[in-house]
């Protein structure tokens, strides 16, 4: 196993001008990370006109050479569900940029989403899941296609709230059926849905390639009254889940997870991939992401 980050722990250091990507990157090794994953938040690797912007890959691809410090994943928002022709054609095509993307940054292996759009509760059923499902295979069967052609694997994440829990994420999976085709198990994520996180990341390992470590505060709702806002998963904000609790990032290993419990199952299996910190907490974000790096290690050490 190899344990690093998402440059996504520091999105708000980047946001606000404090951090280029060669700060994190010189971040992610002065903090012993073996890895390093990227999100286009902050690097437009693909451009709005959808073309490539190879002067950034190129230095951020040699930049991570010079550092020492493997690129482990890429991982882009997607929306195959688009109900219009035309867009849903645009949206694949705009997946592959990133495909395309991921090969100039010399990876293997990326993520896209299937619906990371945000959808009220009552539409996020098993009918309306099912009602969708063959598109869902469609699209992803067409960019896994397209990627495999690249050499790259895509490792599809339990993300958001309609392609979570690990039934789900794992049906899909399994439709689409292609030999490049494993999964990103965040372990956090599965609380958007209500599931224990202990019990889905059982499940799920024999699919992962990726692990996404994080932890989550969990309140009863009537707990936290005026903190009842829908979808507002902006870091150190509480969210609802689909059963009706709250949760918000935590510094790894101080939330209500159990981490503890977590990585012991992971690091016991025959996972043998990449563990990539997401720090989504209130704390500065240098601060939270080196402390959970260093609560993993000890985990890890110790399970």
């Amino acid at each position: 196993m190899k344990l690093g980050m998402s440059c996504y722990c520091l999105d708000p250091a980047m946001a606000n001008g404090q951090m280029s990507v060669d700060d994190v990157v010189d971040y992610a090794v002065a903090h012993g990370c073996e890895h390093i994953e990227f999100v286009p938040f902050r690097l437009a690797f693909v451009t709005p006109e959808r073309t490539l912007d190879w002067e950034l890959i190129d230095h951020v691809r040699e930049k991570c050479k010079s550092a020492g410090i493997e690129i482990s994943t890429y991982s882009v928002n997607a929306d195959l569900l688009k109900t219009d022709p035309e867009e849903e054609e645009r949206e694949i095509e705009r997946v592959k940029r990133h495909i395309d993307a991921a090969q100039g940054l010399g990876l293997s292996r990326m993520r896209f989403d299937v619906a990371s759009f945000r959808r009220p509760f009552s539409t996020n059923t098993i009918y309306d899941f099912n009602r969708e499902f063959p598109q869902m295979v469609k699209n992803g069967t067409i960019l896994c296609d397209y990627a495999a052609e690249k050499g790259i694997t895509i490792v599809m994440e339990n993300h958001g709230f309609f392609i979570n829990g690990s039934e789900r994420i794992l049906r899909l999976i399994e439709a689409i059926d292609r030999p490049n085709l494993k999964m990103t198990v965040d372990v956090g994520n599965f609380l958007c849905v209500d599931e224990d996180p202990v019990a889905a990341v059982k499940r799920c390992l024999p699919m992962a390639e990726m692990i996404h470590l994080k932890d989550f505060y969990i309140r009863k709702k009537e707990q936290l009254p005026d903190q009842t806002e829908m979808f507002n998963c902006n870091k150190g904000s509480w969210f609802e889940t689909m059963g009706g609790k709250m949760i918000r990032g935590s510094i790894l290993g101080q939330g209500d997870m159990d981490i503890w419990e977590i990585l012991k199952t992971i690091k016991h299996s025959d996972f043998n991939g990449y563990i990539s910190l997401e720090f989504e907490g209130m704390e500065p974000c240098e601060q939270g992401t080196e402390i959970g790096l260093a609560m993993a290690r000890a985990i890890l050490d110790k399970v």
